[in-house]
């Protein structure tokens, strides 16, 4: 385990954590980035950036108003877009972000919500989750913001995703 801080979003960071996630092959342009930025001005979104010693080993976000209609309906914010580099993972990085996440959303709501994907590149989110005591909110899977039902047609790609809650403590 390695110790990691963390703290929100500046303007600073934007380009950085482009350049990490790029180096590793993923594309995060860096326009990304500052939107997120500006939606954390309007308070809109949180982001949370972590650091090992001085470099950034991922971020997640928290969206105050989830886009996720069932999720708005009940004013459960969403942990959106949760990151950690792959050299930084399996050492607590994932964990002590996703703590902080649930401790901003706690200060609003009594659940949290996360959408996750269903791919094998999501296998480590998957377990993270669930160890943590997310578990699916029974609406089933969802694409482009449809619910599938039986005998529905859907491509398996990033936006067939299965949306989970957590009751927080306290």
């Amino acid at each position: 385990m390695v110790t990691a801080s963390i703290r929100p979003l500046v303007a600073d960071d934007c380009p950085v954590i482009s350049q990490a996630f790029t180096q590793q092959g993923w594309q995060r342009p860096v326009t990304q980035y500052h939107h997120y930025l500006d939606e954390q001005h309007a308070g809109a979104r949180t982001v949370l950036v972590a650091f090992v010693d001085h470099d950034v080993a991922g971020y997640v976000t928290v969206v105050r108003h989830s886009p996720y209609r069932p999720f708005a309906e009940q004013r459960i914010p969403e942990i959106m877009d949760f990151n950690v580099l792959i050299k930084y993972r399996r050492q607590g990085i994932g964990t002590a972000l996703m703590a902080r996440a649930e401790q901003l959303i706690a200060t609003q709501s009594a659940i949290a919500g996360i959408g996750v994907g269903l791919t094998p590149d999501y296998g480590a989110a998957h377990i993270l989750y669930v160890k943590r005591g997310y578990i699916p909110d029974g609406r089933g899977l969802i694409q482009d913001g449809r619910i599938l039902t039986h005998g529905a047609q859907a491509v398996v790609d990033d936006t067939l995703i299965l949306h989970l809650t957590k009751q927080l403590p306290g």
